[in-house]
């Protein structure tokens, strides 16, 4: 019977024995230092035991900041071999706290902020048209869109053309000349519509355009290195591909509208985009709004830098009018016509919201950005928390939902709202 329902749902098998498949980083966990209880940090790891119990997701990592500390840093499951097809006989190999995984579309937040120093450094200013950078971009009725609508995915241009060849986004010219052939739904940026993989390569273009250099230089030059990541970068090495977790397309498979709603933000059905993710060409491509590849670790050092106003470790990474910048509210909250959920966006993240938002109840000071619906990456500064829940699955309506709802909340309930002096980035 276990077995049938595992069929039926497309979910990995899931030890008695949680431990067995679990790593902490105990050194790296330091609750007491910020006066964190064990009990806190222990009942917000039993809700992603309880996420990862769903099945849906054969890999966890997790690491939280708060007041700068990291009190909790654990990964649980594999990072390959107990996809929902996998045999007894597939070789498993553990998901550690150090193990790569793609962040997907929480590369974006990563994106926009490069996007946002190009501005700090006077080499682009957000507010001009896309084509004044470049100029071919003006075909089709473009000539007026900018930089900022594309960051804040009022652009236009939310998806490639319908029977786009799938190896097409790991060549960039290709992608480019087709973007800029393509015409845009609208241009007065009045609408949001979630662009999940389009945005990054006009951005790309952009800044290697005003740089002369590429866009996996300047991260490494401007992020990764200065704040010591030792993965961060957009795809893997090829001769590292192996130690890069491997994502599943698991839980019930999507149908109609949902299904719908999934080809037309991602291009395709959820087989095949299992398909393409694993593709080495698209782990070892550059895809700024979808391949980023890191731990949970680091992608929380990076919304902790925010949260520090652009330092990290004592070395400004960026002016804190450029983080207040990245994070400032635009427009108002709107039905995204991609996703069909309601959205509030800054220029390059995903903002939350009170009484209740993407980030949890009273979210309002809070700012992140989603990978490929399950992976959480997000800061608040009305709590002076950074976190990072990254996943291994690809369910998209699934019986994980409530578990997944519920570590968010358990996490806001844990960091309580702090008096608004002690906070960081006090926000208005």
């Amino acid at each position: 019977m276990k077995q049938l329902a595992r069929r039926a749902f497309h979910t990995s098998a899931i030890p008695k024995d949680l431990d067995s498949v679990t790593c902490r980083d105990s050194a790296g966990e330091n609750p007491a230092l910020v006066g964190v209880s064990p009990e806190s940090v222990e009942t917000i790891w039993r809700s992603v035991q309880r996420l990862y119990r769903s099945g849906v997701h054969p890999g966890i990592q997790v690491s939280i900041r708060h007041r700068g500390e990291q009190v909790l840093h654990r990964a649980i499951g594999h990072a390959t071999g107990n996809g929902p097809d996998d045999g007894p006989d597939t070789p498993r190999v553990a998901m550690t706290t150090d193990t790569p995984v793609c962040y997907f579309s929480a590369s974006k937040a990563v994106t926009a902020l490069i996007m946002h120093l190009l501005a700090e450094q006077g080499l682009v200013n957000l507010m001009d048209p896309v084509a004044y950078y470049c100029p071919e971009f003006a075909q089709s009725g473009k000539r007026t869109i900018t930089v900022h609508q594309i960051l804040s995915h009022r652009g236009g241009i939310p998806a490639i053309p319908k029977d786009t060849p799938i190896d097409v986004l790991w060549d960039k010219d290709e992608i480019w000349r087709l973007l800029c052939e393509s015409k845009p739904v609208e241009v007065d940026g009045a609408k949001v519509a979630y662009h999940a993989i389009t945005g990054g390569f006009v951005l790309q273009r952009v800044l290697e355009k005003v740089t002369g250099d590429s866009i996996e230089n300047f991260l490494d030059r401007h992020l990764r290195q200065p704040m010591g990541m030792k993965w961060f970068t957009y795809g893997i090495d090829p001769a590292r591909l192996d130690q890069l977790s491997l994502t599943y397309a698991t839980g019930p498979r999507p149908t109609p509208p949902v299904s719908w709603v999934v080809k037309r933000a991602l291009g395709g059905d959820i087989k095949t985009i299992e398909e393409v993710v694993n593709d080495p060409r698209f782990q070892a491509a550059v895809i700024p709004a979808g391949n980023l590849c890191g731990t949970a670790e680091e992608m929380s050092r990076f919304y902790q830098m925010m949260l520090n106003g652009g330092v990290w470790n004592g070395k400004r990474i960026c002016q804190e009018i450029t983080v207040r910048r990245a994070i400032q509210q635009f427009g108002s909250l709107q039905i995204d016509r991609t996703m069909l959920v309601p959205m509030r966006f800054s220029a390059g993240l995903m903002l939350g919201g009170n009484p209740v938002g993407i980030w949890g109840p009273q979210s309002r000071y809070a700012f992140g950005h989603l990978g490929l619906i399950n992976k959480l990456c997000w800061a608040d500064a009305g709590r002076d928390i950074s976190v990072s829940m990254l996943n291994t699955g690809l369910p998209i309506v699934a019986h994980h939902i409530p578990a997944l709802m519920r570590f968010v909340q358990t996490v806001c309930r844990e960091f309580p709202l702090m008096p608004e002096q002690e906070r960081p980035l006090v926000l208005a």
